[in-house]
């Protein structure tokens, strides 16, 4: 066999090659530092010619991930500035109201394609839309936005994983016309599609979401709200198509294949074919992939270990970019540990409940470097669920399927509604997860190293607890970060700062929010996410936080307050503060009485304490109207500057609190409204001088801010400017001294 010609063990290799492909994926300073000291290691342990020949074997992958890379940069860079016609990819069509997104082909290079649709006729079509089609636009090409939030998601890098280099958005599509002479892949793609078309026709909800999520690996936006429900118990890997799905249907097609008489040799060389048609079928999802390489190499006489590290390398040569996505990366993570431990020695239901716990203790460090948060009750609800969908949903689906041409069981969706209400019960008592925070690279290479030589000497009692003990302080290094800091988190248009000290002490000002206008027709509403979900929660949670000490909302605007309930439901508030003026507002105080949650009026001369100093409430002085001038303003010396904190307030708001502050002045100011041209009077900046201004708007807003004007007042005074729509989040940080930070 060609494994033997290796020069060592393929696990080491496979080791050794994944320092490599982050080394050049993903340079920094700890993965240079790994590879130098495996180099080290290497040289010592093993004779001059096997390390020759894994030197050349490192090489040769080496030199392919070095030439992968320059070519998505080179793509990147050289792609077509516009699209006039594009093959839509069927199974990546996506409806959500009236949007329409897919993925589409124009020449060799893939586009991630946006529409708006203009009917609820052209819903219909795309909806019931099966087939490979070529489509003539006028369309905008753009580029993907890139992280925005310290720790946060970037798109435009994912989109890079999966060869895409560029937006299109579709203003009118001229003509749609069917494609003839479609690949092998092509026509998976389209049979995918095909199938996902006639279960989302044919069954109700929500029995339609678990056979598409289990049988083809398509969950759509209509199951968004119990996809969350999911994700907070810690069970939503349940839908990610893996190792007991491939299983299940791999195992039921050779127990056929061998009961209808064909060799168990044959078999093995069927099942080859058969592996491609089911990850075509559940769209070569990287989970799939793995599990069926995986499958069919341990036919061939291959160990666990040599199977794992085989698939390794086989995956950088099909899907070279797999270690790039938190699916792939916890994947593999999940497989190796599997492939590691042995637990044959036990009995079947210890065995069950040892796999459970291993695994999910394993792969702890990379749930937090992904989500920040870990469920304990997932262990539970894991191995319980996972019987139940392996061995009764998805059996009975699969046999639901196959039956449906001839007739429909749809009574079955009941099952479904007892199990969805299930779900629900124990998220209203299970419904916050422990939130860990995001680990830095050094502190999460330091866990899964401290975990790996606790497993190795687990049964020396004394070293075990010194691990044990240097485990438990690297965790709580990640939940509490020894820094002080202020943070203006880009929430596009809207506003939000966070402030937390040294000790712990944390205040929120403001949340956030979309702004609502006309309300759409009934076919045109989407549904979609809070706003916070995808840039204050995720921020808050890297940082460890599971308590908000001190909510501020400065005033009731809907992009300063909108998504307060949305924040109130994933942290727990210790107290609200508001201005009496906002209580004025029905609809407000209503949303406050509703979320049961201790509310307190501030007033002018009130004082917040935080990092050894205080914010002083500086205005209003009498109650207003909840409205941008009666937005509360912050002040208050931290560490060795001073900050002003205006929520939205305007010129006559500025000109009551200079008239009551006279020599008010401070070294960072965030703007009042965005940097609206009605805000930061030439007056009021003359007075406050601020060295740095903060601005938070959303990048391209239809208000246009930060107005020109308003720029060209704080450019006079040469204040430094910092904005959220060019640079992303900005960070104070620091321990005696501040240390400005910007995402961009």
């Amino acid at each position: 066999m060609l494994i033997k010609m290796l020069p060592l063990k393929p696990i080491y290799l496979a080791f050794l090659t994944v320092l490599i492909y982050f080394l050049i994926y993903r340079f920094s300073f700890i993965t240079a530092l790994l590879t130098c000291l495996s180099g080290i290691f290497l040289i010592s342990q093993y004779d001059r010619k096997t390390c020759l020949r894994t030197f050349f074997f490192l090489l040769f992958f080496g030199f392919y991930f070095y030439l992968s890379c320059q070519k998505i940069e080179s793509d990147y860079q050289n792609a077509p500035k516009r699209v006039e016609e594009l093959r839509i990819i069927p199974d990546t069509i996506s409806i959500n109201g009236d949007s329409l997104s897919f993925q589409g082909k124009s020449g060799h290079r893939i586009y991630q394609a946006f529409y708006t649709l203009k009917s609820q006729k052209e819903k219909r079509y795309f909806e019931n839309l099966r087939q490979t089609s070529v489509i003539k636009v006028a369309s905008d090409v753009t580029e993907a936005d890139s992280q925005r939030n310290f720790d946060g998601f970037d798109y435009r890098s994912y989109l890079k994983t999966q060869k895409i280099y560029r937006l299109v958005n579709i203003k009118k599509i001229e003509s749609v016309i069917p494609e003839q002479g479609l690949s092998l892949v092509e026509r998976l793609h389209e049979w995918r599609r095909r199938a996902l078309v006639f279960i989302q026709q044919k069954f109700p909800a929500p029995m339609r979401h678990y056979m598409t999520g289990l049988l083809f690996g398509y969950l759509d936006k209509s199951f968004d709200e119990m996809s969350d429900i999911y994700s907070s118990l810690g069970i939503i890997h349940l839908f990610a198509l893996s190792g007991m799905q491939v299983g299940f249907f791999i195992g039921n097609f050779r127990y056929l294949g061998l009961r209808l008489g064909v060799r168990r040799d044959y078999m093995n060389w069927l099942q080859l074919p058969f592996s491609v048609i089911y990850a075509g079928l559940t769209g070569f999802s990287v989970s799939v992939v793995r599990s069926l390489l995986q499958s069919n190499l341990s036919n061939f006489g291959f160990t666990k270990m040599d199977t794992f590290a085989v698939t390794v390398f086989t995956m950088f040569v099909i899907m070279p970019h797999f270690l790039l996505t938190a699916g792939g990366v916890l994947s593999f993570a999940y497989a190796f540990i599997l492939s590691m431990i042995d637990f044959q020695h036990l009995s079947q239901p210890k065995r069950w409940g040892a796999q459970m716990l291993t695994v999910s203790l394993g792969v702890l460090p990379l749930l937090m470097w992904y989500f920040s948060s870990f469920q304990p009750l997932s262990v539970f609800l894991t191995a319980l669920f996972s019987l139940v969908f392996d061995g009764l949903i998805l059996p009975v689906l699969t046999i639901v399927f196959f039956l449906s041409p001839f007739i429909l069981l749809t009574n079955v969706n009941l099952f479904f509604i007892v199990l969805e209400r299930l779900i629900l019960y124990i998220n209203q008592i299970f419904s916050r997860p422990f939130v860990l925070g995001k680990p830095s690279l050094l502190l999460l290479v330091l866990i899964l190293l401290t975990l790996a030589l606790l497993h190795d000497y687990r049964k020396k009692k004394p070293l075990a607890a010194v691990l044990t003990a240097f485990l438990a302080l690297l965790f709580l290094t990640a939940k509490n970060p020894l820094t002080n800091e202020v943070t203006m988190v880009d929430v596009g248009q809207g506003d939000s700062i966070f402030l937390r000290d040294i000790k712990g002490k944390t205040i929120l000002i403001d949340v956030g929010g979309r702004v609502s206008f006309a309300k759409p027709a009934e076919w045109q509403q989407r549904v979609s996410d809070a706003n916070a979900e995808r840039t204050l929660i995720p921020y808050l949670k890297s940082r460890g936080v599971s308590k908000i000490d001190q909510l501020v909302l400065t005033h009731t605007d809907a992009d300063h307050i909108g998504d307060m309930e949305t924040v109130a439901k994933t942290f727990k508030i210790g107290q609200v503060l508001v201005s009496s003026g906002s209580l004025t507002k029905a609809d407000f105080a209503a949303k406050l009485k509703k979320m049961q949650l201790k509310v307190a009026v501030l007033k002018a001369g009130d004082r917040l304490p935080i990092m050894g100093s205080q914010l002083q409430v500086l205005y209003p002085f009498k109650t207003g109207n909840g409205g941008n001038n009666d937005s509360l303003v912050l002040y208050g010396r931290l560490l060795n500057l001073s900050f002003l904190f205006t929520g939205d307030l305007e010129k006559e708001g500025e000109e009551r609190l200079l008239g009551a502050y006279p020599n008010l002045t401070a070294d960072v100011l965030k703007a009042g409204h965005h940097g609206s041209k009605g805000s930061s009077s030439v007056k009021f900046l003359k007075q406050i001088r601020p060295r740095v201004t903060l601005i938070s708007a959303g990048k391209n807003n239809r208000y246009k801010h930060p107005h020109q004007e308003t720029l060209r007042r704080l450019i006079k005074i040469k204040s430094q400017i910092y904005r959220t729509d060019q640079q992303g989040a900005l960070r104070f940080k620091g321990i005696r001294y501040w240390t400005l930070e910007t995402v961009k």
